[in-house]
């Protein structure tokens, strides 16, 4: 066992060091970073395979190009401020406290300290600049009129750029999509779920795109002292889906496929009064009002606009004098439903919320078209990069580096990985099954993705599985940290 584990210790120490080598042949010391953030976006990627109507030429483009696809990743959190802040900060929710949207990770307890991953590349010889949305609303003032107090991470790097931008449909009466709202309910699901053609058929003034140039911009016309790390943060699939009606035209309505579901899909999820959780109350609105294939549409759409963007970027980036020193991380912040588990948005423990796209190109070393089966989670990104780029370690991180799989796709990388949702809401996943408990509702699930990948028969109380789902149950985490602070 021990020179098993001395042998494991001494290859990825060795794969580290020829990454090194890569970068010493291009005369660089270490390389550059370039960071970008997709918010709400699923496995809807043509190279990925989630949806077989997509269009995305160019993120198929950056994986034909050695962008490998890692086909089983998962997030930390299936909110967008606690995903953020987990890949960020190196630490699991549940050890946090940021559980929500509106915890913020610098007044909590134990992340007020830590040094973000751009405060650790800054802190060892980086440049770092960012724009668009990195973290999620975490501000160092309490005064709401300033701009700050929105912030995706101002104070996380040297340089932070808020570009302006975006056009919006005509039309007063929302939402634009033909819902009815739901009754008595002005919530974000309620109005925010909503689907239109933008204004004009021009995307180059859609905030994002925007984005894109001012990226784009800093790598042609900077001569960069320091290696950098470059975050590029996207907003969109996010809701709501408003982008040029030329996106929308590309999916024509009578042909949009939909995704398999089952009636009683969530009969055999029981919570602790033995009641079966409900539909969620966004798709019984689609439903009532038969407009799934519309809501597909737009999502669609959407995906192929911001593909769009980071093709901009992208051809920036091959373009300008660093193409040949950069490694380019592309991640989404959490899974999305489109009708799958009788559910649309994420915030749920299940496949579709917690499996997200994520590509990472180093030159010299990722493979054409390659793609890695290996179980990987967002909170490994902070140590991986660290280990890439020839950082000292830090220590006091969750996740677990895998540079060496980087460097070796094939090699076994079977590591259960763990997702958090909520207080008391856990899903550890070993590539094959997933056990799933919300502590506090009462409700248990298990899944055997190799004869069920829609995760259609909960087998949690079959007996035959016990051992199974022990195993699993044995790897939740005991302790929880209190929720931490709003604000």
């Amino acid at each position: 066992m021990m020179k098993t584990r001395l042998l494991k210790i001494y290859t990825i120490l060795l794969s580290i060091s020829l990454l090194g080598d890569v970068f010493a042949e291009l005369d660089q010391k270490s390389p550059n970073v370039l960071f970008i953030a997709i918010d709400d976006l699923n496995d809807w990627i043509g190279c990925f395979g989630g949806n077989s109507q997509v269009k995305t030429p160019n993120l198929d483009k950056f994986n034909a190009a050695g962008g490998m696809a890692m086909i089983d990743a998962h997030c930390a959190s299936t909110v967008c401020g606690p995903s953020r802040s987990s890949l960020l900060t190196g630490k699991y929710p549940h050890k946090t406290g940021v559980y929500g949207n509106k915890n913020n990770l610098r007044k909590a307890q134990k992340t007020k300290d830590l040094k973000t991953l751009p405060q650790y590349f800054s802190l060892h010889g980086y440049h770092t600049l960012s724009s668009g949305k990195i973290f999620h609303k975490h501000p160092l003032t309490t005064d709401k009129k300033r701009r700050d107090a929105l912030d995706h991470g101002e104070w996380a790097f040297d340089e932070w750029v808020h570009e302006k931008g975006g056009v919006s449909p005509k039309g007063k009466d929302f939402p634009l999509n033909g819902l009815p709202p739901a009754k008595g309910d002005r919530s974000y699901h309620s109005i925010g779920f909503d689907w239109a053609p933008t204004a004009g058929n021009d995307e180059t003034k859609m905030k994002d795109y925007i984005t894109a140039k001012w990226a784009v911009k800093q790598l042609q016309s900077r001569s960069f002292e320091k290696p950098f790390f470059m975050a590029v943060g996207f907003s969109k699939p996010h809701l709501p889906w408003y982008v040029p009606q030329k996106y929308f035209d590309m999916y024509p309505l009578d042909e949009i496929i939909l995704p398999k579901t089952i009636s009683n899909d969530l009969d055999d999820i029981l919570n602790k009064h033995d009641k079966p959780v409900r539909p969620h109350g966004t798709w019984q609105r689609v439903e009532r009002a038969g407009c799934h294939k519309e809501a597909v549409q737009a999502y669609l759409a959407t995906i192929t606009f911001i593909d769009e963007c980071i093709g901009v970027l992208l051809d920036g980036l091959e373009n300008s004098k660093y193409a040949d020193n950069t490694i380019i991380v592309l991640w989404g912040d959490h899974g999305w439903h489109l009708g799958e588990k009788m559910k649309y948005g994420k915030t749920q423990l299940w496949q579709e919320s917690c499996r997200i796209p994520l590509m990472i190109k180093v030159p010299g070393v990722t493979k054409k078209n390659a793609k890695c089966s290996g179980i990987v989670n967002l909170i490994d990104l902070y140590p991986t990069l660290n280990d890439l780029c020839g950082l000292p370690k830090n220590l006091d991180l969750d996740g677990r580096s895998f540079a060496e799989l980087i460097h070796k796709p094939s090699i076994d990388w079977n590591y259960p990985t763990l997702t958090d949702y909520n207080y008391g809401g856990h899903r550890i996943y070993d590539g094959r099954y997933s056990y799933i408990v919300f502590i506090e509702q009462g409700i248990e699930q298990l899944y055997d993705h190799w004869s069920d990948p829609m995760e259609w028969n909960n087998l949690v109380k079959e007996k035959k599985y016990e051992q199974i789902k022990d195993g699993l149950k044995d790897l939740i985490p005991k302790e929880r940290e209190p929720t931490a602070p709003r604000g």
